[in-house]
């Protein structure tokens, strides 16, 4: 694969996008994570704007959330309207040593970006012997593929993604590099090699219908890394044009996806 390096710029201009492009976690996922951990300090890693940080808060006694981004903080912090929360900007591979330790850390839709070995090394010197790691798996800009039939056609995927390409190019972009053959894998191996003990596999959710505007699917385009704003430099509103007269005035439906829980403890 060829060499790829995180830079700030990654999902520069996406945040403002997330919360109506990206469909919500469920409060049956916060609940499950909730009933396979235990209450205590939790660390959201990769935080974003806070969509599951904010979502498990009500549910342990204190929370931080952690993102190098900060405009996905900015975002989080407007959001948040719960007291036991606390945003840190930094990088997962530089955990500040003043976090403390934690009972529980949760990583939705994040630990691909990092440097994993190294990540799951520095993870283990702020969980609890007895905690929790707790992977989040999901896919919530967009819905399970299929042809059953629904309320509203659903949104135009495939030729979404020309679209992207035909302004950005076929390889995919990722900051200020590219990702032609996409993100790595192996996530069970590294954690494996780390010495965490596991995993506990839990599949939540998925299936039931929901409506999207035109509106939300372009937000949910402008959510992504691959067609982040700032790619588009000053061709974003042809872009933004091009996309909307693709799709049409909507409304679309999907289905949801299932989010997949993986939790890990250490040895």
């Amino acid at each position: 694969m060829t060499q790829w390096t995180w830079d700030v710029t990654l999902y520069e201009g996406s945040a403002r996008y997330y919360t109506e492009g990206r469909m919500p976690y469920s409060t049956e996922l916060a609940r499950t994570i909730r009933e396979q951990t235990r209450d205590g300090r939790l660390l959201d890693v990769g935080c974003g704007p806070g969509s599951l940080t904010l979502l498990l808060a009500p549910l342990y006694a204190e929370v931080v959330g952690v993102d190098p981004d900060p405009g996905m903080l900015a975002e989080a912090a407007r959001r948040s309207t719960v007291d036991n929360v606390t945003w840190r900007l930094a990088r997962a591979e530089e955990l500040p040593a003043d976090l403390g330790g934690f009972d529980v850390v949760t990583f939705a839709q994040s630990f691909h970006w990092m440097d994993r070995p190294l990540v799951a090394e520095r993870i283990r010197e702020h969980l609890a012997n007895d905690g929790y790691w707790v992977h989040i798996g999901a896919t919530t800009h967009q819905g399970v593929e299929g042809d059953d039939p629904l309320p509203w056609p659903r949104p135009p995927w495939d030729a979404i993604k020309a679209l992207v390409e035909e302004h950005l190019g076929s390889t995919r972009r990722a900051g200020q590099g590219v990702l032609p053959d996409g993100t790595a894998g192996g996530e069970e191996d590294v954690l494996r090699a780390a010495g965490y003990r596991g995993p506990t596999r839990i599949d939540v959710g998925g299936g039931e219908v929901v409506e999207r505007s035109t509106d939300e699917i372009v937000a949910a385009v402008f959510s992504l890394s691959g067609s982040a704003p700032h790619l588009f430099g000053d061709r974003i509103s042809d872009f933004e044009a091009d996309l909307r007269a693709l799709l049409g005035p909507g409304p679309f439906a999907e289905r949801r996806r299932e989010i997949a829980l993986v939790i890990w403890r250490p040895q």
